[in-house]
């Protein structure tokens, strides 16, 4: 019987489900989104419950699609957005409270708290304080609920994790995570490769409330999926990646060196470093890229960009497009931003400013500025905002960025390669395959029970749908990115109330 890999990409704003077959082809996808909910300015919350629904919506519809049987399927690999954070009943299942999303800014006077500590939290995590892990939120989910909350954590009556966790819990059963996802927690030791005493007791957090913590890539850690669930049948879960993490093995970036750059909601450039952990003295994050089972970790800088396919949705909700495809047309209509910097911190600034104040900024508009001068800076703003974490990387490494391969939805928009391939002064690679994230679940999942051979195989899938050169004068593009820095000191350090 032919075999297939199934795979579960649970983002942001929706969750896809993929069937990939022995050639690393994409057989059919399906995709839901849920909503996001804003219950206060900073807040951001999603609903596990209706994430727990569209699982098994698109997991229906995509074997539907694919025309195949659950008992074709050889694994099932997870990806997920990384430091959401949920906790739960032990007992019935239920979420306790919403989960509370990676971009939420509710506990930044916390991580204010730990400013002396910083030098230790980097040193045991490779991560830089804020409100973006998964620490301080789960601290703030135990402590919402009060003493009683509390008291339940203890006595192991609740159980937390990211969205990988949740979904594990329900469709296996199995309270576990992974290397890569419990490395954003800021609870994490990257190297001793286990949940740090100090740390848990500075945010009060009961280890049996955690998950226990696998390889990446292992054929039996995860269990399998339960007859009873929306499968109807024992499938085993052998891959689990946070979603950027996925990215890097869908990119097939196995080697020292290599890089990709997802543009998602927020952005998120990866280097994989090799085997040892790479501290970064310029504000980048040294996070855990992957582990197969039996082999060393692979580790990987990171530089986490939170805003910038959410700029273009931005854009949107003003009105200045009717969706987000439109903005290459419109940016187009001009030539350049007629001085315009558009600065899009609307939940902070992250790597490699790290300013969890800083505010969306647009500067230097005149009665001439134009609708399409805002959509061609927000989309400028975009790549900018990952050449500061790419020249922060070179420095780090001390390896220079030759090419970089580049994936999600926002890089369907040409200009906007062109304009990173001239802002960076390097090659831009985009695949012919999409959905690299979920491709890279995809691939760690059937890597895990032999359904492809070693990561050679798996390289030899990918294929280049179109490369982009660097085209605009260098001086042009270094003045331009001169005003950008100034822009950015202009928008620093805002939200002081």
């Amino acid at each position: 019987m032919t075999e297939y890999v199934c795979a579960i990409d649970q983002g942001t704003t929706g969750t896809r489900a993929l069937v990939v077959d022995q050639d690393g082809r994409i057989l059919a996808t399906a995709y839901q989104t849920h909503e996001q909910h804003y219950p206060r300015p900073g807040w951001v919350e999603h609903d596990p419950m209706e994430i727990w629904t569209a699982v098994t919506a698109v997991i229906d519809e995509v074997l539907e699609r694919a025309r195949i049987e659950t008992i074709e399927l050889a694994a099932i690999g997870i990806t997920n957005q990384r430091e959401t954070t949920v906790l739960w009943d032990a007992d019935t299942g239920a979420p306790v409270e919403r989960a509370i999303v990676w971009q939420d800014r509710r506990t930044s006077d916390r991580i204010d708290e730990l400013a002396d500590q910083a030098d230790r939290i980097r040193a045991r995590t490779g991560l830089e304080p804020d409100a973006y892990f998964s620490a301080s939120k789960l601290e703030w989910l135990l402590d919402a609920g009060g003493p009683t909350r509390r008291r339940r954590a203890e006595r192991g009556d609740l159980k937390a994790g990211t969205i990988d966790s949740w979904l594990l819990a329900r469709l296996t059963g199995v309270h576990a995570t992974d290397v890569t996802n419990a490395s954003r927690t800021m609870l994490f030791d990257i190297e001793a490769c286990r949940w740090d005493d100090e740390l848990l007791a500075e945010f009060d957090i009961p280890r049996t409330i955690l998950p226990s913590v696998h390889a990446s890539m292992d054929p039996t850690a995860y269990g399998k999926t339960d007859p009873a669930g929306p499968l109807g049948a024992e499938v085993p879960v052998t891959g689990v990646l946070g979603d950027q993490q996925a990215a890097l093995v869908g990119q097939t970036c196995f080697t020292a060196g290599e890089a990709k750059n997802t543009y998602g909601t927020g952005s998120f450039v990866l280097m994989h470093t090799g085997t040892e952990a790479v501290p970064s003295d310029h504000g980048l994050l040294t996070t855990i890229a992957y582990q197969q089972a039996g082999e060393p970790v692979r580790y990987a800088l990171e530089g986490s960009i939170f805003v910038t396919g959410a700029a273009v949705e931005w854009l949107v909700d003003v009105g200045l497009l009717e969706e987000p495809a439109e903005s290459e047309a419109v940016a187009s209509e001009v030539d350049g931003t007629d001085g315009v910097v558009f600065v899009p911190a609307f939940t902070g600034l992250g790597a490699p400013h790290w300013d969890q104040r800083a505010r969306g900024t647009i500067v230097g508009m005149t009665r001439g500025t134009s609708r399409g001068h805002i959509v061609r800076a927000a989309l400028e703003s975009i790549a900018y905002l990952t050449r500061d974490v790419i020249e922060a990387m070179t420095a780090d490494a001390n390896v220079d960025v030759r090419r970089l391969s580049v994936d999600g939805g926002a890089v369907q928009n040409d200009l906007l390669c062109q304009l990173q391939a001239d802002v960076l002064g390097v090659p831009i690679d985009r695949p012919v395959v999409e959905e690299t994230t979920g491709v890279g679940a995809a691939y760690a999942a059937g890597l895990a029970v032999g359904y492809w051979a070693d990561t050679d195989e798996l390289s030899a899938h990918v294929a280049i749908d179109r490369s982009f050169s660097p085209e605009a004068d260098q001086d042009r593009v270094n003045r331009n990115y001169d005003r950008w820095r100034a822009a950015v000191e202009r928008a620093s350090d805002w939200a002081t109330e």
